[in-house]
């Protein structure tokens, strides 16, 4: 039986590893290299062009065309004086990975002359096509047209691919129409909503602020693994999980690999991509051992949302391309393999104002504390009012493996705040019952800012189970997976709590008006929402049975598959609060919802192919070589004239197998009537819930059969690198 299995062993046992393309250079001297900087900017760019260049950053202002080229030639010398020959409109469609089409600067004027050229229209806009990518129906196939368009306040770069440079443009992606067709444009605009309604709030108490930025860190996991293989298993090269394969006697139990002394290969991985990543700007702080063998984490500083989100998305394309320098596999999935943890990437969310501020730090004073209070107690609440679209942001086939697998929080939003701010809500939601008197506010403000400081000593503590936790001076949400585009849950998160905040202003105000004093409506209003969002906070354990009971007896939903949790985008509130914030028109959000059931509908099905492959072209020959081994052996001995107890195991196993080898071939052939079903089915909705609840159901059981013959199969036979290889072997 021909197998890639022993051969990637033999080559992983015999080959010399390598340091591979590090360089050893300080961190600032190569830090935004790559990067077409403020500074470079400010150095190759006329005052006028400069100053049009930040306000459209600033402002949203539509740049000059004269400008513009201007700007274009900047980049174009900056870049060629690097080796830059190509250039392209970097952008994030539907797909869940980044898209690029490369043009060349140089081109042949009307009399024949070559130049290199890089002009305003081809810096602003391209049209790469949108007939191909997700859609939604927003474009049919004659009407192809989709357009790229620059985003200023993310700068250019250049990546370097091989022995290739291409400078890259970071852009929205519409429609010929101007419906958003990626994850930027609408988080854009959730960026310029969010920043209208916090500067808003933000004037109670300081009328200096005049732009309030959101801010995100992120926590990127994934598992590192040798290439060969991962490539002689057919499930990580299509699905990038493995489907099937046995636990092996040593997982994560003895906690060793947690924070462990990082191995010597995946060290100098480790290097080489963070080397690749500072030269793009990525400023990369922390790396270590994750809880699971072969898992893995790294982090960087906070940055503005957008540019985060696009670091994320370029470090993640980093991390494939220089894992394979090193001849290894970067696994994102978020359930790569059963039995060990899965992969997040925890979303640490804030928002900052042009003061100097972070709206979720607590203060000095009791009137930045108070101020702290109003944008903690807004965040609790959207989360309240709109968890449901929470959920929808993080849904996908793969994070439905990892969420609520002890070791990700549960499908049930909640949030945690830890005791000391739980006791300052309480307060504030008992201290007084009727009305507040200016007495009460005194002294609520003066206890206040009596046990908020305790936070700074880190009283806030983490609770590892929430999946929407305060963190001291952050809100982490922790139910994002490792695959995913942060664009998606960061534009819910930031739209949700710019439509508390507006709201927020409006009931203050109407107090106002009625005579009470701007503080004292404050401090009502603030009571009021506290009371209202009580049930979404939780600090105990997520993933006890009494939390799922306790949280149906307080309404919240427990949506455990996406099919069921995207239904949220398409809700007359959901519809409401994208709308008032001019982020999705109803034609994109059911655009969207058709995209993500139609994401989850392929990657079932084809999650479903690769199962039933691996099953009768692996797991079935590798048993049945092994039975006639065996039946073989019962044969001889009983030629030999030796009695039944000689061969009483021989016997058993090969009944043993029998039993396991036609439980696999009846429930492949189960599931490829299931999905022959589900296929017929027009509606997609309908679909997406057929490949749910009877294809997928057959997954485990197909699984369960095929590991047990992992355990009995002769090693020497059986194709598909174990899990023991996988994870222990680099």
């Amino acid at each position: 039986m021909s197998s890639l299995r022993f051969p990637a062993l033999q080559e992983l046992a015999s080959e010399e590893k390598k340091i591979g393309h590090y360089n050893g250079k300080k961190i600032t001297a190569i830090f935004n290299s790559n990067v077409f900087t403020g500074r470079t900017m400010r150095e190759s760019l006329s005052d006028e062009a400069y100053k049009s260049l930040m306000a459209s950053v600033k402002t949203g202002n539509k740049i000059d065309r004269r400008m513009a080229d201007q700007i274009g030639a900047s980049m174009k010398a900056w870049a060629e004086e690097r080796g830059v020959t190509h250039f392209t409109h970097w952008f994030q469609p539907l797909t869940g990975t980044t898209a690029e089409k490369h043009d060349s600067f140089f081109t042949i004027k009307g009399d024949g002359t070559a130049i290199e050229l890089f002009d305003g229209d081809a810096l602003i806009q391209q049209e790469p096509d949108a007939s191909s990518f997700p859609n939604g129906g927003i474009r049919a196939t004659f009407e192809a047209r989709g357009y790229t368009a620059w985003d200023p306040s993310s700068p250019a770069f250049i990546m370097e691919t091989g022995f290739g440079k291409t400078l890259c443009i970071p852009t929205i992606f519409i429609a010929y129409n101007g419906e958003s067709l990626d994850y930027k444009a609408p988080l854009l605009k959730s960026i310029v909503a969010l920043d209208k309604a916090a500067v808003d709030v933000c004037n109670y108490f300081d009328k200096n602020v005049t732009k309030v930025t959101a801010t995100l860190g992120w926590e990127q996991e994934y598992f590192v693994i040798d290439e060969n293989l991962a490539n002689a298993r057919p499930d990580l090269v299509m699905c990038g999980r493995t489907l099937v394969g046995h636990a092996p006697a040593k997982g994560q139990q003895l906690e060793d690999h947690y924070f462990g002394s990082i191995p010597e290969r995946v060290f100098a991985f480790m290097q080489d991509f963070e080397q690749e990543s500072y030269k793009l700007g990525i400023p990369l702080r922390t790396r270590h051992n994750e809880v699971a063998p072969g898992q893995f984490e790294c982090a960087p500083i906070f940055e503005e949302c957008n540019i985060a989100v696009d670091h994320n998305s370029l470090l993640m394309d980093v991390m494939a391309r220089v894992a394979k320098r090193h001849k290894l596999k970067v696994l994102l999935h978020e359930k790569p393999f059963a039995g060990v943890n899965g992969s997040g990437k925890h979303n640490n969310w804030s928002m900052a104002t042009d003061t100097g501020v972070n709206l979720l730090a607590p203060g000095k004073t009791p009137r930045t504390n108070l101020m702290f209070l109003t944008f903690f107690v807004n965040t609790i609440k959207a989360v309240y009012d709109h968890a449901d679209l929470l959920r929808a942001a993080i849904a996908s086939a793969s994070n439905d493996h990892r969420l609520g697998a002890n070791e990700a929080p549960p499908a049930i939003i909640s949030v945690y705040i830890g005791t000391y701010l739980s006791q300052v809500l309480d307060e504030v939601e008992s201290r007084v019952k009727e009305k507040f008197t200016e007495q009460d506010e005194v002294i609520l403000k003066l206890d206040i800012h009596k046990q908020i400081p305790e936070l700074l000593m880190d009283n806030t503590d983490r609770n590892r189970t929430s999946p929407f936790a305060f963190t001291g001076n952050k809100f982490e949400f922790r139910a994002v997976g490792s695959s995913a585009n942060c664009g998606s849950p960061m534009t819910v998160l930031n739209t949700i709590v710019a439509e508390s905040l507006k709201q927020f202003k409006k009931d203050v105000d109407a107090l106002i008006e009625k005579g009470d004093k701007k503080e004292i409506a404050i401090m009502h209003v603030l009571r009021d929402y506290i009371a209202k969002s009580k049930n979404i906070r939780f600090e105990g354990d997520n993933y006890s049975d009494e939390w799922a009971e306790e949280a149906a007896r307080r309404g919240l939903n427990n949506f455990k598959t996406t099919p069921e949790a995207l239904d949220a985008f398409i809700t007359e509130s959901a519809k409401k609060v994208f709308f008032n914030n001019n982020i999705y028109s109803e034609r994109e959000l059911e655009a969207r919802h058709e995209i993500m059931l139609e994401d989850y509908i392929k990657k079932v099905q084809i999650e479903a192919r690769i199962l039933g492959y691996i099953a009768t072209n692996h797991v079935l020959p590798a048993a049945i070589n092994y039975q006639n081994v065996m039946v073989q052996n019962v044969k001889g001995l009983k030629e030999l004239g030796l009695g039944e107890s000689s061969y009483k195991a021989q016997l058993n196993l090969v009944s043993v197998m029998s039993n396991h080898i036609q439980n696999i071939n009846d429930n492949v052939e189960a599931m490829i009537e299931a999905r022959k079903r589900a296929n017929n089915e027009p509606d997609t909705h309908k679909r997406a819930g057929m490949y749910c609840t009877e294809v997928k159901t057959y997954f485990d059981k197909i699984r369960y059969h095929a590991d047990k013959l992992e355990l009995i199969v002769d090693d020497k036979l059986w194709p598909l690198p174990k899990y023991r290889e996988l994870l222990f072997l680099r």
